[in-house]
């Protein structure tokens, strides 16, 4: 064999690789990348560990909501916390308003309700919505998401979350932050996704609780609250009064000749004529005031920080908007119409230091406003009667 053969079968044997290492070197490196693996794997699991316990937290005290309002707080602003997002928006599909109606009775009347989107289609607000079965994550696209976050900051990355319950699409859970890469499609959803059904469940919840609610307190004819309703406000608006120091005043209304329009047109025109009656009348009341019906064809209304001016002017604005258009009863080219009149009884309380029974304070406001009404009605009706009494 020549020099030169030998020379290159040497210069292939030093090129191998491998060849000539140190086998403790080679072995340290291959457990140090292995330490450094181990490490991240560590350091994931224990991030998936902590975010599994924060999304296990959160989920128990949306399921503790004990109403709508409550519910909304924590999925707007306890989400936004504890997930250190820039925003959160809640869509829901609403189309016959009832979740805004319910609303009206919940404890959020008086409330805020920024971050709560009610829609009448999903799909009008961002087109992806009709086909989302799971969490959409990516870049914000202003021509697709602008409806979804309006009057807020456009922010660089979304999180959609679907709340699905039943096969249908109620309603999408928006996560918002700055942060481009903070949701991206590469990255998994099922801990959104999980989130979203619970969700949807406390949302159903609470929706049925405060049908349930309402049930309790509400008049069915007319959607208007009933008696035992009236009666548990006034006394908190009476307490309420006597802190701040300012009057409140109660007004009895009561339809004239009601009992000729049952006789004449049937029952059901009856009903027809009172429900009417109940929306004019709720077309003069603040978000404040609180309307009942009383009874029969009487009903009651209780101004928050009213005097018996105040009362006076309301009770004028109520007998104009009833009698104002003649109420149509049935229909057909046979329909007839009616112009209803009604009398009024106003009445103001205002009551004064130290302890006092607003249940009895209560039912004196009432007295007083309903002997106002009688004198009205005396008096030829289609008025309002104001009581010279102040209750104390």
């Amino acid at each position: 064999m020549s020099r030169s053969s030998t020379g290159s079968r040497r210069s292939a044997e030093l090129a191998e690789p491998g060849q000539g290492a140190d086998p403790g070197e080679t072995l340290e490196r291959e457990n140090g990348a292995l330490r450094a693996r181990l490490a991240a794997l560590t350091e994931e699991v224990s991030r998936n560990e902590s975010l599994l316990r924060k999304s296990q937290e959160r989920e128990l005290e949306l399921l503790r909501a004990g109403s709508l309002a409550q519910l909304f707080e924590r999925l707007l602003v306890g989400l936004r916390a504890s997930y250190q997002l820039d925003g959160v928006m809640l869509v829901l599909n609403d189309p016959q308003h009832e979740i805004r109606h319910l609303i009206s009775g919940d404890d959020l009347a008086h409330g805020p309700q920024a971050g709560v989107l009610f829609v009448a289609a999903l799909m009008t607000v961002a087109p992806q919505l009709g086909a989302l079965e799971r969490p959409w994550l990516g870049p914000y696209q202003r021509a697709d998401h602008e409806l979804l976050l309006p009057g807020r900051d456009h922010p660089a990355s979304l999180a959609l979350i679907p709340l699905r319950r039943h096969d249908e699409l109620d309603g999408v859970l928006v996560f918002a932050s700055n942060d481009p890469f903070r949701f991206t499609r590469e990255l998994a959803s099922d801990f959104l996704a999980h989130l979203g059904l619970v969700a949807a469940i406390c949302v159903e919840n609470a929706v049925n609780r405060a049908r349930l609610l309402r049930s309790g307190l509400t008049d069915f004819l007319t959607g208007f609250h009933n008696r035992r309703y009236l009666h548990a406000r006034l006394r908190e608006e009476l307490a309420r009064a006597q802190r701040a120091r300012l009057p409140l005043v109660c007004l009895m209304i009561d339809v004239d000749h009601f009992k000729r329009i049952n006789d004449q047109y049937g029952h059901l025109a009856g009903d027809a004529v009172l429900r009417e009656v109940a929306q004019r009348i709720d077309t003069e009341m603040r978000i404040s005031d609180t309307g009942a019906r009383f009874g029969g064809d009487e009903f009651a209304m209780v101004l928050a920080q009213a005097d018996i001016a105040d009362g006076e002017r309301v009770a004028r604005r109520v007998l104009h908007a009833v009698r104002q258009e003649p109420i149509p009863i049935g229909t057909g080219p046979d329909a007839a119409s009616e112009t209803v009149t009604l009398s009024i009884g106003v009445a103001a309380a205002n009551p004064g230091p130290g302890p006092h029974d607003y249940k009895v304070l209560a039912e004196r406001l009432i007295a007083e406003a309903d002997a106002a009404l009688y004198r009205a009605k005396s008096a030829g009706r289609n008025r309002a009667a104001t009581s010279p009494n102040i209750v104390v």
